[in-house]
């Protein structure tokens, strides 16, 4: 594999592609808490659109995991909300959100389709999805995206538990949980590429 090639294969830190695909949870945080049931129909839209959208673009239901588990985990916080507004659920809704994501990233990995692979695919050629640079890279990736989500939550659960959901404190830690990751993303495909370059380098020499 030449490093243009391995470069192509690893670039896929663009962190627009990582917005997009956690779209519906930014756009539940956004809304006030005490909204929470338009917020988790607003995000239940936005999912049913984002797969809407890739499913036309080609994208398969390997490509979708996130936006598939974001569609189910805000059908049935609304139905929730809706039926009691004032459901104890609320209190910890933050801390779910952030639980559910670690569930179905960490279920990628078990399955062997890290949630991140999915990403790459949507803009890598098809005769590289398969190879071992380009997976190993991507399970790597998902590994620190399911940690994050993992500790995030419960780092929320406690704060909900003393009594400060949806408190200051609580969202700087929710942005934390998808900056940090996001942070690690693009210096990890950056470091990636770098010893790509190098070795390639190397080699040619």
């Amino acid at each position: 594999m030449s490093k243009q090639e391995f470069g192509t294969l690893t670039d896929r830190g663009n962190p627009m592609s990582y917005l997009r695909t956690f779209l519906p949870w930014i756009v539940f945080a956004a809304v006030p808490s005490g909204d929470w049931q338009w917020g988790s129909l607003a995000a239940l839209a936005v999912a049913v659109v984002l797969i809407a959208q890739q499913r036309r673009a080609g994208a398969g239901f390997d490509a979708l995991v996130i936006e598939a588990g974001s569609a189910v985990f805000f059908a049935v916080l609304a139905a929730i909300a809706f039926t009691d507004p004032h459901s104890g659920v609320h209190d910890y809704s933050a801390a779910l959100s952030s639980g559910t994501l670690a569930v179905i990233a960490a279920a990628s990995l078990a399955v062997g389709r890290p949630f991140t692979l999915g990403i790459a695919k949507r803009t890598t050629p098809r005769e590289y999805w398969t190879m071992k640079p380009f997976v190993r890279t991507n399970v790597i990736i998902t590994a620190v995206w399911t940690a994050a989500f993992a500790v995030t939550a419960v780092a929320l659960a406690v704060l909900d538990h003393a009594g400060h959901a949806h408190t200051m404190p609580a969202t700087l830690v929710q942005i934390a949980g998808f900056v940090v990751p996001m942070v690690f993303t693009v210096r990890y495909v950056a470091h990636v590429q770098a010893k790509a370059r190098a070795a390639a380098g190397h080699v040619a020499r």
